[in-house]
């Protein structure tokens, strides 16, 4: 059976773009926020990025997503983003997939679950309700083991940090 090459090049640009959200996670880590990472797509150009930024920017709202989302609306100078795709490492929160909904973001593409708090396909399948007033395309598990294995390692690292540390005033 032939591969359907228009389904093969999709694939190709989701995981391009999932490597771009990927880095932007490993500039979390690297700043001690949960390495999740987030790019909007337009027309084949980056218009927004963001990575978790919580901590650092003492702002609950500031996930990779609405980092990524608030960016790309500054750039195109409009609040909605009809068109674009955002790719994500982590499966959106409700906070975040109410984000999507809202900048009328077309399509979805996250790389791994996020059994705990995950809404699009998880704990609940919000985008799939009938009630929203826009209809985001979703498409989940681009380089999931890779970003499964990004968050992982993240907490396994600090789980031993900690450890280490209690280890320390203890003695």
């Amino acid at each position: 059976m032939d591969k359907d090459p228009a389904a093969a090049e999709q694939l190709a640009e989701d995981r391009h773009w999932m490597e771009r959200a990927l880095e932007l996670a490993q500039l979390g880590a690297e700043q001690g926020e949960v390495p999740v990472g987030a790019v909007v797509v337009l027309d084949g150009e980056v218009i927004g990025e963001g990575w978790n930024q919580p901590i650092g920017s003492q702002d609950p709202s500031a996930h990779a997503e609405v980092v990524a989302i608030r960016q790309a609306a500054q750039r195109v100078q409009n609040y909605r983003l009809p068109g674009a795709t955002l790719y994500v490492t982590l499966e959106p929160c409700t906070m975040c997939t109410g984000a999507m909904v809202h900048s009328r973001i077309s399509r979805l593409v996250y790389g791994t679950t996020e059994p705990k708090a995950g809404v699009v396909a998880s704990q609940a399948q919000l985008l799939d309700s009938d009630w929203f007033n826009w209809a985001v395309e979703v498409q989940g598990g681009v380089l999931a083991e890779r970003c499964s294995t990004q968050l992982s390692q993240f907490f396994a690292q600090r789980r031993a940090l900690k450890k280490q540390r209690k280890q320390a005033t203890s003695e």
